[in-house]
């Protein structure tokens, strides 16, 4: 009997926690980009408002999206990357103080491609930390080289995913220009922007091979031209093989704007996110607009089949044959090009006591997602760019989107429990589960915030009031590799187990592992045959104490009578 609570110990004895090294960890925020960039400034007559965000857009760039290339001084189209014909901007031809003729030229671009010359990738963009999918993007026309340097393969700052926004006017004159720079045929298909089905030249302008015009084929270029009559959030796209095509990144945001005098607009706003010289109509009404662009990628085509030669015979055949777009499930899930926490770099959304701001949401994702805002109920005043009309307009904290679908959302900072619940640091993401992770890891996925202003830091980072942000700016979190709950308390009640350690030594808190040991499922068959031998003679200490207990008085009398007859 004095031998039982030793046996029982043993038979229940556990594992130590593992101590998982997490591996070098990125700066949340860098100091590589300029801090005047996020400053309010005048730059070649453009008013360019503040932005806060940890990665502000180059100043630069955004007077020349607004005056267009051929309005700028060369000093300042040399602090960009933009091709001298990027964006040309003429003839204020209802003489209210805007250019009405606009010219804008893309390329297409490959990002995160795979290249004979070289086992790395090239172009690379980094979605979160260490993931690299391939994409196609629109972009705009860039002089000089793709990436940053010779020696820094990342991809220059106006080649990224997603494909930028556009913007133009209520009756400006646009001629589209698409200079097809991949090695795969493409078109350019203006989904819900008013254009004709043939230009002025009698050539196809729907971007439809099969009804309008044919595809562009490498090397060759495509001129759309249209003069839309109508205002609102607009679409635009590739419309061969658009199964593969869209998902890949060939689609972006084209927004029409209500027409007023002197309204100079920002023609792209590449990476999305806050709109830094909104137009005039949306100043009488807003502090700040927002463009937000959700999408999601597959692995297998992304990592797989988008890398599977260097031969364009061979990935046509892959990509329009073998890829089974049916059997397809989206692993990755991005707003403006990335997932969280790179989100929190450029994607956040900076809101005052009392003031309104602009959203423009545009799901890009292969399924419907829920857009929910926490802390706010924001206003749906547009569907698909067109306006309700206020007695229709909706005020909710879900707002569900099929793809290729744009809302337009009033987000009010009013704190009275409705529109808001007052200051903080508030999270918003689609609320479909699988959104807010990254390959099945969370948190990642599309989550952003929206940010109090009072709430930022001097590089805008958020001063958040919860866990370490540290683990996630990990790549072994990434890689499945780190417990995100490991280091909660101070005996790691909620890490790994160790599953290396010897039987019977649960005194020690922590035991130094590495980390490829400590991952789930990854017990040899032995450790689980000893758990479940020590669980069975566990059982049987137990039973046989048991039957000590209950029978105990038969026994001693039996014990008394053997004792007596010797």
């Amino acid at each position: 009997m004095l031998l039982m609570p030793p046996w029982i110990q043993a038979a229940n004895d556990l594992p130590p926690s593992a101590k998982v090294e997490m591996g070098e960890v990125e700066e949340v925020c860098s100091d590589f980009t300029p801090k005047e960039w996020r400053q309010d400034q005048v730059i070649d007559g453009v008013q360019i408002q503040a932005s806060k965000l940890c990665t502000p857009d180059n100043p630069a760039e955004i007077a020349a999206f607004v005056k267009g290339t051929n309005g700028i001084s060369m000093e300042t189209l040399m602090e960009t990357q933009l091709a001298a014909d990027a964006i040309t901007k003429s003839d204020d031809m209802d003489g209210d103080g805007d250019p009405d003729k606009i010219v804008i030229k893309l390329e297409i671009v490959e990002l995160n491609g795979h290249s004979p010359d070289s086992p790395e990738l090239t172009t690379q963009f980094d979605i979160a930390p260490g993931i690299q999918p391939t994409f196609w993007v629109f972009a705009p026309k860039t002089r000089d080289m793709s990436t940053l340097s010779l020696y820094e393969p990342q991809a220059n700052p106006l080649l990224r995913v997603p494909s930028p926004a556009i913007r133009v006017e209520q009756d400006d004159v646009v001629w589209l220009v698409v200079e097809n720079t991949h090695y795969l045929p493409h078109s350019l298909h203006l989904h819900g922007v008013d254009h004709p089905y043939m230009d002025r030249m009698d050539h196809g302008n729907d971007g439809v091979g099969q009804t309008s015009n044919m595809d562009i084929m490498p090397g060759e270029s495509k001129t759309y031209v249209f003069r839309p009559r109508q205002p609102g959030t607009m679409y635009y796209h590739c419309h061969v093989q658009p199964h593969t095509h869209i998902p890949m990144g060939l689609q972006g945001m084209l927004i029409i704007e209500e027409n007023r005098p002197n309204n100079w607009l920002q023609t792209f706003n590449v990476g999305n996110g806050q709109v830094r010289h909104p137009s005039v109509a949306v100043q009488e009404k807003y502090v700040r607009e927002y463009d937000l662009h959700y999408e999601s990628a597959d692995k297998e085509l992304h990592e797989i089949v988008a890398r599977s030669a260097n031969d364009p015979r061979l990935l046509a055949k892959h990509l329009n044959v073998d890829y089974d777009v049916t059997e397809a499930t989206d692993d990755y899930f991005m707003l403006n090009g990335r997932s969280f926490p790179y989100t929190l770099r450029e994607s956040l959304i900076e809101m005052e006591s009392d003031k309104k701001v602009k959203l423009r949401i545009l799901n890009g994702h292969t399924e419907a997602l829920g857009v929910h805002i926490h802390g706010h109920k924001p206003t749906i005043t547009h569907y698909d760019g067109v306006d309700n009309g206020p007695s229709s307009y909706i005020t909710r904290d879900v707002h569900a989107m099929v793809p290729a679908q744009r809302i337009d959302l009033e987000l009010s900072g009013v704190d009275d429990g409705l529109h808001s619940f007052g200051q903080g640091i508030w999270m918003f993401h689609d609320h479909v589960e699988k959104s807010f992770t990254t390959n099945g890891t969370g948190e990642g996925g599309d989550i952003s915030l929206v940010v109090y202003k009072d709430f930022l830091d001097e590089k805008g980072i958020p001063k958040t009031h919860g866990m370490s942000l540290t683990p996630y700016f990990s790549k072994d979190f990434w890689k499945k590799n780190y417990p995100i709950w490991q280091d909660y308390d101070a005996w790691r009640s909620l890490g790994l187990p160790e599953v290396k350690g010897a039987e019977g030594q649960a005194t020690s808190a922590t035991a130094t592992v590495p980390a490829q040991q400590a991952a789930v499922g990854s017990a040899p068959a032995v450790e689980e045959t000893s758990a479940i031998g020590r669980l069975f003679y566990g059982i049987l200490l137990g039973l046989f104490s048991y039957v000590l207990i209950v029978k105990r008085q038969f026994i001693f009398d039996h014990l008394r009578k053997l004792t007596k007859q010797q």
